[in-house]
């Protein structure tokens, strides 16, 4: 792991997990995001369109194997469902600007239940433009909804109601490989799921992503 990041991420959990240092926390988080993002946008200026649906590590075993545009997707499709669904019960960024007719994409869940050929034939539909406009507004929402919790709202579980809510939605895929994700992040409390998927999971895949342009070039 990056270590620069991974530093920035225990920095992160360290601060979010005391009452009186948990604004400062917020800040670390958003910045590291911040950080993370830049990464992401710079390959709009580095890679040609068909670099974002390359897989020249399909069969090997971790997120590389996967293919650059899947993983901004997969990302913040996961994002977008846990800030909102889960956490503040409103409607997912996906769905209130419209953004699967947008970015063309054939499916609404988090992408989990796809492999191999699959992933890159999913990604050559997508409109790259309309996904980066996605992504932004997606990282933009959830911070909103970060910024406006307080200590106390962090030790809070997900309640059935919105774990119904979610199953209900189709944006999980009841697939095998896709369908554990609900039980794994209704398990958690807030702070949880501002550690694990807003955090660690951005830098696994990012990581992944790094990987694959350094193969590609």
């Amino acid at each position: 792991m990056n270590k620069e990041w991974s530093e920035k991420n225990k920095t992160m959990q360290s601060l979010i997990k005391k009452a009186d240092t948990l604004e400062q926390g917020k800040d670390v988080l958003f910045g590291f995001r911040n950080d993370l993002m830049d990464t992401l946008l710079s390959y709009k200026d580095e890679l040609k369109r068909e670099d974002f649906d390359a897989m020249p590590f399909m069969n090997a075993d971790g997120y590389h194997c996967k293919n650059i545009a899947y993983s901004i997707w997969h990302v913040f499709r996961i994002e977008d469902i846990v800030a909102h669904t889960l956490i503040a019960g409103d409607e997912e960024v996906l769905f209130t600007g419209n953004y699967q007719s947008r970015i063309k994409s054939p499916i609404i869940t988090t992408g989990n239940e796809l492999i191999k050929e699959q992933i890159s034939d999913f990604t050559k539909q997508l409109d790259i433009d309309e996904l980066y406009s996605y992504i932004s507004d997606v990282k933009k929402s959830t911070e909103e909804i970060i910024r406006d919790l307080d200590y106390s709202d962090l030790k809070l579980k997900i309640s059935d109601e919105r774990k119904e809510s979610l199953g209900s939605l189709g944006v999980v895929s009841e697939d095998e490989n896709a369908v554990w994700l609900i039980d794994y992040w209704c398990k958690k409390d807030v702070r949880g799921l501002i550690q694990m998927p807003f955090s660690r999971h951005w830098i696994m895949h990012i990581e992944a992503c790094q990987r694959i342009k350094n193969k590609l070039r």
